[in-house]
Parts: C-alpha cells; sequence; structure tokens
C-alpha cells in the first residue's frame, strides 16, 4: 500500500490517455486507419502505454524523494514523512520505474526510446530543482506533459505537426499555477491567470481539429464536458480561495487530463474510440477516492 501511495495510481490513467490521444492524432495525421493499425500493432500501443505509467509513477517517486523534508512539515501524512516507505526504499522503486518506462519505450521504436530519456531528464530536474521557481517550475511540468504525447505520437517512428503537444504544456503550466496555493490558499492571481491558460487551450485544441479534420461536431459534446469539468471547480476556488478549494480544482484539472485527452481522440479519430478513452475518467476517480492525487 505505502508503495502505491508513492506512485498516486489515480494519476496514471491520465498519462496512458495521453498516449492514446498521441496514437490517434499521429494515424490520422500519416493516412492511417486506426482499427487496421491496432490490429496489427496492438502490443506496441500497449507497450507505449505501460512506459509512460512507468515514468509518471517513477517522476511522482521522485517528487517526494526530493521533497520529504518539506513534507514532514507540510504534507506529514505521506509515504516517506510517516515513515511508512524509507526514503532509500523509495529511491530504489523510482529508479526501477524510471529504469521500466525506458526499456519499454525502447521495445517499442527508436524514437519512443529517445523521447522516453527527454522525458525523464524533464521529469526529474523538475522534482530535483525546477519547481521551487514561479515560471520554469510549471513550464517544466508542462513540458513533461507534452513530451507524454509526444511519446505517443511516436508509435509510427515519425512524428510531424509536433506543435500539437504544445497545448498540454500550457494545460500543465494553468495547473501548476493553481497549485502553488495549495497548502496556504491565498492565490487568486494565480487563479486567474489560469483560466486565461485554460481558455487558450480550449481555443486551440478547437482550431488544431478545425484546422486538421471536419469532425468538430464530434468534438463538440467531449468538449463542452471538458470545460465544465476544469472552469467550475476554478470559479469556486476563486470565490473561496481556501486551500480546500484550491485542491479540489487541482484535483479536477488533473483528471480531466483523460477528458482533454479524449477530445483529442474525437477530434482526429472517432467517438466511440474517444468514449473508450473517456472511461479512464471514472477509473482515476474511483482511485483518487483511495489515493492522493496531489
Amino acid at each position: 500500500m505505502g508503495f502505491a501511495r508513492l506512485a498516486r495510481p489515480a494519476n496514471l490513467p491520465t498519462a496512458a490517455a495521453d498516449i492514446l490521444a498521441g496514437v490517434a492524432i499521429t494515424l490520422f495525421l500519416e493516412h492511417i486507419e486506426v482499427l487496421s493499425f491496432l490490429k496489427g500493432n496492438s502490443i506496441s500501443v500497449i507497450v507505449l502505454v505501460f512506459s509512460s505509467i512507468a515514468l509518471y509513477a517513477g517522476g511522482v517517486v521522485f517528487n517526494d524523494v526530493f521533497d520529504a523534508e518539506l513534507d514532514a512539515i507540510e504534507r506529514p501524512e505521506r509515504a516517506i514523512p510517516s515513515g511508512l516507505i524509507p526514503k532509500r526504499e523509495a529511491v530504489y522503486f523510482g529508479i526501477i520505474l524510471m529504469a521500466l518506462g525506458i526499456g519499454l519505450a525502447f521495445f517499442c521504436n527508436m524514437l519512443a526510446g529517445v523521447i522516453s530519456v527527454l522525458l525523464t531528464i524533464a521529469i526529474l530536474t523538475y522534482d530535483a530543482y525546477f519547481k521551487q521557481f514561479g515560471f520554469s517550475g510549471p513550464l517544466n511540468m508542462g513540458i513533461c506533459r507534452g513530451l507524454n504525447l509526444l511519446l505517443g505520437m511516436s508509435i509510427v517512428s515519425e512524428i510531424s505537426n509536433w506543435y500539437i503537444a504544445l497545448v498540454p504544456v500550457i494545460y500543465i503550466f494553468a495547473i501548476t499555477l493553481i497549485s502553488r496555493g495549495e497548502v496556504h490558499g491565498n492565490n487568486k492571481k494565480h487563479i486567474v491567470w489560469a483560466g486565461v491558460l485554460y481558455a487558450i487551450v480550449i481555443v486551440t485544441l478547437t482550431f488544431i481539429v478545425i484546422q486538421q479534420t471536419d469532425e468538430v461536431l464530434v468534438l463538440t459534446p467531449f468538449l463542452l464536458l471538458f470545460s465544465f469539468l476544469i472552469f467550475s471547480p476554478l470559479f469556486k476556488a476563486y470565490k473561496e480561495n481556501s486551500p480546500k478549494n484550491i485542491k479540489k480544482a487541482v484535483i479536477s484539472g488533473v483528471l480531466s487530463l483523460v477528458v482533454m485527452n479524449a477530445c483529442w481522440v474525437a477530434g482526429f479519430s472517432s467517438w466511440y474510440l474517444a468514449l473508450a478513452v473517456l472511461l479512464l475518467l471514472p477509473i482515476s476517480m474511483l482511485l483518487s477516492k483511495l489515493f492522493a492525487v496531489t
């Protein structure tokens, strides 16, 4: 149970959703029929999904390793400061997860392996250093999520339209800004900026889909759900700027990554595959009742 708490199980379906969205995007851009591709390459997709999950889990483990002293003051219930998992064992666990993630990516193809190494570097530099900074910290975290989408897009050993990965960079930047008030509250300025960035994400995602496909009607219901899930708790956190409401806004933002990825699949593939990705959301929500998200 202690190692599970370290790995943040509720967040892991969001990493899987990144991969599935990246696969859908790149197959459309390369004019490859999805179902035909999956019949012959389903193992590669599964391998990339587990690579992403392992890298994400390793990242949050090292986050707690580097934050152990601060968590002893601010979040003593976490696995390391509570004594549930010794810090040395957590380090070993994180190394195993990172190595597994990189190994699985290289097993898929060389490009995926290279991206997994870059992703690992981005994760560790955030955990160890950049998280303390007001701008570079959120940017670094966003880059991690953008690289994760690129990891999914690497399924065919090449990537076109890489700029699509900038959308999750902006989105995660917004969530990280919100989280800056999770312990002490009083972050209305950050919440306003997060709201602006959320709006930019929605507009940009819609524009990209319209530019590349004719599936805007299929996209619309997923986009409306996404907008509701991220803005509703954000408004509440602004109205009552308490740590409790801020934490709810952060959790909703993180879990709604699944819905954002369903939007990509709806726009670049089909509604039924987007619905399949969306089914990861209740799994995340259920796990969030059992394990911490932040």
